[in-house]
Parts: C-alpha cells; structure tokens; sequence
C-alpha cells in the first residue's frame, strides 16, 4: 500500500510547509501560506498560553485550511549561577560600552517546551498539524494530539534521528539539512560533524524509513522545490525565503541584513540561546567566535545578550541581533506570502 502524498495526509494543495520562525512571525504568515494552499506554521517556543490562544483564535478566524503549530522538546536544564557569571563576564566589555547595570539583567527560561498546559489550549482549537523541534514529548502528550486527529512532524538532522522519530509514531519527517536557518533540531548528539546538507542527508533518510519526508535547508526557489520532490521528498519546508514577505514580523534591522551581502556569510552559532541556530554573521560571532563554550545552556544563554541586543538595535545595528536566515537567501522577497508559496511551486507538475 502506497503513503499518502503529503497533500492528503495534511490535508493541503501545495506540497509547501512554511517553516516556524520564532521571533519573526506571528499568526498573519502563517494564514497567509495555508490560505494559498501550502501549510502555515505559527511558531509558539517563545509564546505563553494566552498569546498561543490569541494567535490560534486569530488563524482560525480567517482561514479554514490547515496549519500547524510548532514546539520545542527541550529539557529546561537547572541554573547554573557559575556559568551564568562567566558568561556575563565574557560579555561585560560590551555592557561597559553600552552603559549596561550586568546586575539589572533578569535571568530565567527565554523558550518553553511543549507541556500539559499548552496541549490543553490547543484541544480547544484541534489543529490539524502539530509539528516538534528537538525530538518530541512524551507518550502521553502525543496522545493528546492524536485525540482529535492531529498529524504530528518533528527534524532529523540525521538518519538516526529520523529512525528514531519514525520508531515513536511520527506522521513525517522533516530532513533538515546543515544549510537551513534558525536553530538545528538534532536531539540526538550535540556532535557538529554529523550534520550534512539537505540534498546529502535526504537520500539517506529515505532510504531507511517509510513515513514521508520533507525536505529543508537551503531550498528557496522553484527548481529547488522541484529538485527536492524529483529526489523523493514529499514536500519541502522553507524559512529564510519569507522573511521579507510584509506579512513577517522580520524587524528593520534584521531585515536590512538580509538585504545586504552580509546575508552571504551564515555560521551556526551558540552565542544567542545556547543551542547550535544559523544566522548572518555579526559583530559579536566575530569577536566572541560564533561558537563559545562559556555560553550558558539553552535556552539560559538569552538573558545575558538580550539588553545588547535592544540597545543596538535602538541604534539600527544589528551587532548583537540573532539575523537568523538559511545560506540561501537568494529566495527573499519582498512579496506577499501567498504569492510567493504560488511562485515556489510553480515547476511542480
């Protein structure tokens, strides 16, 4: 018996995800995709239950297709008041040049993870799609999507991981490659050598599963989507493309970067969260390094940098700025959503 083709196990025209960017949309992108016929994501990682429930209250009065909602499987780690320190120490030239009190600078969670009380909000809008970033939750949280029929995605940056997602229920797989922007889903290793780009990686996912898989990374045009699809993805998820659109809430600094050739150098970096994310390269990865070790664990990590990165930015700089985008920002448009989810699938026949 043949899988569904993505179209009819989400319920969607177009074989288009539109990836969930946290901190650079809300529910207007996300109903603009669904609208054109591909799926929008409303990213929640950085929203509480009221705002979940206002933005999914928002979605579902201006489009009657399906969406998805995406979250983290993070553990919280417990504070680490030694290495919260060195962190600010290491940062404390800038706060110096900025006129910054460190000792003003508030500590605490910056992501939550998917929970019982963000399923029980949900259960009141029943979303068609539920999609994960960093493994998935438990047992019985996925119980409770699956409850009123909720299809359910989740990243594999590798072969084991996508085994692993397949093993523990998975709808389908996101195969996300080492160019894509934003955070890496690997949940299974921290080890940076076993990420691959997408069109390495997603062979070899399809070789040893059976659930489909979307391809995402790099992929920010029509002959990539179509090359993703002849290479037997299902779909394709694009992010960076759709940072201009007006319907992002891109701010002006970040979207200024990804104007200018600063956009073609990415580097993945902990210095922002605490977890590996793909972003133009700045002022801070250069001096700091991209990757540092004295970086508290995520998503501990977002205190320190947050009061810099407001500070610059008040002043049209972007030094401090996660500029999260993939390594193909040839795709940005400044067009609106739906026009540009018709235009990606436009060589698909």
């Amino acid at each position: 018996m043949r899988n569904p083709t993505l179209q009819q196990l989400l319920g969607i025209e177009l074989p288009i995800i539109q990836a969930p960017m946290a901190g650079v949309q809300g529910s207007a992108l996300a109903i603009a995709v669904s609208n054109a016929g591909g799926l929008g994501s409303l990213p929640c990682a950085m929203l509480g239950p009221d705002a979940i429930r206002n933005e999914l209250t928002a979605i579902k009065a201006q489009t009657d297709r399906p969406f998805n909602v995406n979250f983290f499987c993070h553990v919280p780690p417990p504070a680490n008041a030694e290495r919260e320190a060195f962190w600010r120490a290491s940062l404390s030239p800038y706060y110096a040049e900025f006129g910054i009190d460190a000792k003003t600078i508030p500590t605490g969670p910056g992501r939550m993870p998917f929970t019982a009380e963000t399923a029980q909000v949900l259960s009141e809008f029943k979303p068609a799609v539920v999609s994960f970033h960093f493994g998935l939750p438990s047992a019985e949280l996925l119980a409770r999507l699956r409850s009123w029929g909720a299809k359910v995605l989740s990243s594999a940056t590798t072969v084991e991981e996508a085994r692993w997602l397949e093993a523990h229920g998975v709808d389908a797989i996101i195969a996300q490659g080492l160019e894509a922007g934003g955070h890496r889903g690997m949940f299974l290793s921290d080890d940076l050598t076993t990420q691959v780009s997408t069109f390495a990686l997603l062979p070899q996912i399809l070789r040893e599963v059976r659930r489909p898989v979307i391809a995402a990374g790099g992929i920010a045009d029509p002959k990539g989507v179509a090359a993703a699809i002849k290479l037997g993805a299902a779909g394709v998820q694009i992010g960076t493309a759709y940072l201009l659109c007006p319907e992002a809430t891109t701010n002006p600094v970040h979207r200024a970067a990804l104007k200018s050739d600063a956009a073609r150098h990415t580097a993945l970096t902990n210095l922002f969260t605490g977890r590996l994310a793909r972003g133009i390269v700045n002022r801070v990865m250069k001096e700091l390094g991209p990757i540092s070790p004295a970086v508290p664990a995520f998503p501990l990590a977002i205190g320190g940098i947050a009061p810099l990165r407001a500070r610059a930015e008040s002043q049209g700089s972007g030094d401090f700025s996660p500029l999260w985008a993939g390594q193909n920002v040839s795709g940005c448009k400044d067009i609106p959503a739906a026009e540009l989810t018709r235009q990606l699938a436009a060589e698909l026949h």
